[in-house]
């Protein structure tokens, strides 16, 4: 018989397997240091006095609490191995998606050192469509090819492809890139590169870059303002990466693995949307897991249908915290909302973000943030980044039903430190929405 997983412990799991409730601290440099083979000289603690929690009713004795510092290229190197991806999205009217998770589970850092793993000779992630398109660690390149060859298969047997018409393009594309290195899309010079294409008002170099792309013909590079720079293999990659086969089969155990350990606990559906993978494949996938001992079986009340228990899988490897202490703002494409069903059955959190829902008809606000207290979310704020006259514009703040009393309060402490990490001078909250009148006051006050 299955073991049952109450949802609040679920929850948590959920939770602390996806990087919260442990911020980075002297202690924890230290150790990521030593998981990397960095050796240091050594950390600096504070001691405190704080009860033995494990002996209840014994005297105080003393312990040593870590100092939160700032975290660094391996705190973020960690994490993206920790999360697996990290989504992208254009819209930048807050922050750009892929910076977020980070500052939602470590709080301030300086952008430049996770743009460092992005590019460079140094580089330790790299571009393809994971979840959407993504960033993903380098040596998760070779687990995708099995899509690239679906995606050039697809594209074959469609006749009206673009790919199909545009041969002589995709080889044009490829020899420029022999003859020239990385390049983006705008430094490529062709009588063709008119943005008439059908795909976004891409224009035809773009186009054709974008199919390769796909097709694992060339590769991401890094990127320069945001814009993609195209490479080819050989030019990005280091051969032993190159040349890593990777069956289909074996590639999706190893998804599943690395979607389960993100999950901490999850459904089938859970563990196949990580990765957009097929529903069939999964399930092989997780019954070789399964009978490796790799992922348990349980059950988790209110996650089957008409909210009966349901089946999860839980990775042998993930934590069962007690709490978690987080206090944060989420990206929209975050791993802990961007499945909308899950985030519906973990938090009763129904969430639909509004970009793209004409302003008459929006509910809550352009680009919508949930708000992470402890393990629960409490709210949402509108965000908008006035980087020109300093701001943090808070267009809405809502608070969800039955939201702490002090969740004014506590929100008004995360867009400190959400404003100060955008060198922001200023928050101004809108009066719309329930929780507006209270954050504003709590603004102020602070």
């Amino acid at each position: 018989m299955a073991q049952t997983i109450s949802p609040a412990l679920a929850r948590r799991i959920a939770l602390a397997a996806q990087g919260f409730g442990r911020r980075p601290t002297a202690r924890t440099h230290a150790e990521t240091d030593a998981s990397l083979g960095i050796r240091q000289a050594g950390t600096v603690q504070a001691g405190i006095r704080q009860p033995d929690s494990s002996r209840p009713g014994t005297a105080q004795r003393r312990t040593t609490q870590p100092r939160t510092i700032q975290p660094g290229i391996r705190q973020l190197d960690a994490l993206v191995q920790r999360l697996g991806l990290l989504q992208i999205d254009s819209v930048n009217v807050f922050e750009r998606s892929h910076y977020m998770p980070a500052f939602s589970r470590l709080g301030s850092y300086d952008k430049a050192q996770l743009d460092r793993l992005t590019y460079g000779s140094t580089a330790r992630l790299t571009e393809y469509w994971a979840h959407e398109a993504s960033f993903l660690p380098l040596e998760a390149w070779p687990l995708f090819r099995w899509r690239m060859q679906d995606f050039r298969n697809r594209h074959a047997g469609d006749a009206g492809h673009w790919a199909n018409a545009n041969q002589p393009m995709l080889d044009w594309l490829r020899a420029e890139l022999v003859a020239n290195g990385p390049m983006p899309a705008s430094a490529i010079e062709h009588d063709a590169n008119k943005r008439s294409g059908p795909w976004w008002g891409w224009s035809e170099v773009k186009t054709g870059l974008e199919v390769l792309f796909r097709w694992g013909d060339v590769v991401s590079a890094g990127r320069q303002r945001f814009e993609r720079v195209y490479a080819l293999p050989e030019q990005a990659m280091p051969r032993t990466l190159l040349d890593r086969a990777v069956s289909r089969e074996d590639a999706h155990r190893e998804l599943v693995s690395r979607s389960a350990r993100a999950h901490g606990i999850g459904t089938a559906k859970d563990l196949t949307d990580y990765f957009r993978l097929k529903t069939e494949p999964t399930l092989v996938a997780i019954r070789e897991l399964e009978e490796s001992g790799e992922l348990v079986r349980v059950e988790v009340p209110g996650w089957g249908r008409n909210a009966a228990p349901g089946d999860a899988w839980l990775h042998r490897d993930a934590r069962l915290p007690r709490r978690i202490d987080a206090a944060t703002v989420l990206s929209p494409f975050d791993p802990v909302v961007w499945e909308r069903a899950r985030a519906e059955r973990m938090f009763g959190f129904r969430y639909r973000i509004e970009i793209y829902t004409p302003e008459p008809k929006r509910v809550f606000g352009y680009y919508v943030l949930p708000v992470l207290l402890g393990d629960t979310i409490v709210g949402r704020v509108d965000l908008k980044n006035d980087r020109q006259n300093g701001v943090l514009q808070v267009q809405a703040a809502w608070a969800e039903p039955g939201a702490p009393a002090d969740t004014a309060e506590q929100l008004a402490s995360v867009l400190r430190e959400t404003a100060d990490w955008q060198g922001l001078g200023e928050i101004v909250v809108a009066p719309r929405g329930n929780l507006a009148d209270g954050l504003a006051a709590e603004v102020a006050a602070s």
